[in-house]
């Protein structure tokens, strides 16, 4: 199954996601087929924290990729700024 979600980067206490689109059996941090986007939970207000292109998200949707619980909220967030 292809799952679109979080991938873990940065330091130890300033963590740092990738939004990526990946095969449900590989590892969080492993092989992943596409990167949509990022998502920075510590970063400066006032500055872009989260970045989804939503044109491939859709995209991937519609093949049948599921969205992990968090990339669903980011999606819904970002809905009414956009």
């Amino acid at each position: 199954m292809v799952v679109i979600r979080l991938s873990r980067g940065g330091a130890k206490s300033a963590p740092f996601y990738n939004i990526v689109v990946a095969d449900s059996r590989n590892r969080r941090d492993g092989r992943y087929i596409e990167r949509l986007g990022f998502y920075n939970p510590v970063g400066k207000e006032g500055a872009e924290n989260v970045r989804i292109a939503t044109e491939r998200l859709t995209h991937w949707t519609s093949k049948g990729a599921q969205m992990s619980d968090t990339v669903a909220r980011l999606v819904k967030q970002q809905k009414p700024a956009a």
